[in-house]
């Protein structure tokens, strides 16, 4: 065992030594080689440090965009997205006629899909990755990666969505019943035929109920008529809804409320 690890020992040594001249050699062509290499091993930090030594040697020539795309792929594996997203990206601009432009404008989207993170967090990335997933249909619209582009613009779409549905929910707990009924319809209008619809059209007559119930006599009048008007919507949308019970009780008791106001309103005038 002991001469196991002393023969590894010196391997290692060795291995760092022999990389350490070729950092500071004077050869790019050597360099890149041994970049593509390591690569090609799977030791992507050191294709990292190799090529970052010879990208300026080699700027403007044929060996340009494939440094580059080693170079952004290098940090895709090493699972660094957000670096890997930015280099695939610059690629795709810098040089839009190379072999590698279309790969690099996906990889870039792509990257920015895999950092999206989960739905209750901050969804910049998700909302720039569907963009840029977009984007590459549109420029690309033959690729063979346009089916793959689209199932990922779905998956992110419904985590925004679920995002938005959430946010709303949170304003009925805790009771801000008019922001919830924005944020509701928000969801309905910024996300056309999500699956949410059903259950925020009932949430919106739900919070216009409950508005109207802890409202001061003179708001209540309108506020229950809101809830008519959003029974009429739901009813007329979902009329075999597994809520329509519930959005029956809450408009049967508005319309009684509004019963007893315009007589209580019509007795005080006499």
């Amino acid at each position: 065992m002991r001469y196991l690890i002393f023969a590894l020992t010196i391997v290692f040594f060795s291995s760092c030594s022999s990389f350490n001249k070729l950092l500071k050699s004077d050869n790019p062509e050597e360099q890149l080689n041994a970049a593509i290499e390591y690569y090609e091993n799977e030791d992507y930090f050191r294709t990292q440090q190799l090529m970052e030594k010879i990208i300026v040697s080699y700027r403007g020539t044929i060996q340009a965009e494939k440094i580059y795309y080693y170079y952004a792929y290098s940090f895709y594996h090493m699972k660094d997205y957000i670096t890997a997203a930015f280099h695939f990206n610059s690629l795709a601009k810098s040089l839009p006629n190379s072999q590698y432009a279309e790969e690099a404008l996906y990889m870039s989207a792509y990257c920015k899909f895999l950092f999206s993170p989960d739905y209750f967090l901050d969804q910049t990335f998700t909302k720039e990755a569907i963009q840029e997933m977009q984007l590459f249909i549109n420029k690309h619209p033959q690729s063979t990666r346009v089916a793959d582009a689209n199932k990922i613009i779905d998956e992110m779409r419904a985590k925004m969505e679920m995002k938005s549905f959430e946010a709303a929910k949170i304003y009925m707990q805790l009771e801000e019943y008019n922001a919830a009924v924005t944020a509701l319809r928000n969801v309905i209008s910024d996300f056309p035929g999500t699956n949410y619809t059903e259950e925020a059209m009932f949430l919106i007559l739900k919070s216009w109920f409950l508005y109207a119930q802890g409202s001061i006599s003179a708001k209540q009048l309108e506020r229950y008529q809101e809830v008519k008007k959003a029974w009429e919507e739901f009813s007329s949308e979902f009329p075999e809804s597994e809520h329509k019970n519930a959005a029956l009780f809450y408009y049967s008791s508005a319309v009684k409320n509004i019963e007893k106001i315009q007589n209580t309103t019509q007795n005080i005038k006499k």
